[in-house]
């Protein structure tokens, strides 16, 4: 079992490449569709659900830009899946290559222990955090937008602009108070 690398490989002209990483997979093809439709670059999408990667086809395998954890809210097997593989990721990755993609949010049922773990977790990995509605096309589309812009600056496709630039500005934050005890 390897760690992906972030660098290990060359990049391909006008090309991303995005690895979705999903346990249970039910967001995770509809947004792989709507991502490759993009017109202006071309978009190899890469479906995983869980790290580490198989190592057979390890040489043919392009270089992955952007790692995209999707978390679905109402599964805690699928905040476990998504923290278990980070240790197969090199920490290069985690310079503006990873983000953490939360659905389900508005979910009655997702308590705020469970929403407060993934923030701590994407925080503490200095990694955007996005949610996403996975429930209609419209919030098909917003979170393919998102990650569209997040993955061209990844891959190096927008000019005079790092992964590691935009990761710093669109990371996920913790309040300060969050970890302390409530006196009143």
């Amino acid at each position: 079992m390897s760690l992906l690398k972030p660098f290990s490989k060359l990049p391909a002209l006008n090309t991303a490449n995005i690895l979705l990483v999903e346990s249970e997979e039910q967001f995770q093809q509809s947004l792989a569709d709507a991502l490759v439709e993009e017109t202006a670059v071309t978009v190899n999408v890469r479906l995983a659900k869980s790290l580490p990667l198989p190592k057979e086809n390890e040489e043919s395998r392009p270089r992955i830009d952007l790692v995209v954890f999707i978390i679905n809210m109402t599964s805690e097997r699928s905040f476990k899946s998504a923290e278990a593989s980070l240790k197969y990721l090199d920490p290069g990755y985690f310079l503006g290559k990873v983000c953490f993609l939360a659905t389900n949010v508005r979910n009655a049922s997702v308590p705020t222990e469970y929403l407060d773990a993934v923030r701590k977790l994407a925080a503490s990995l200095h990694c955007p955090l996005l949610f996403a509605e996975d429930q209609t096309p419209d919030g098909v589309a917003n979170a393919t937008e998102r990650l569209l812009t997040i993955l061209k600056v990844a891959a190096g496709l927008v000019p005079m602009a790092t992964a590691l630039y935009v990761s710093s500005l669109t990371r996920c934050s913790v309040p300060p108070d969050i970890d302390q005890p409530s006196f009143d």
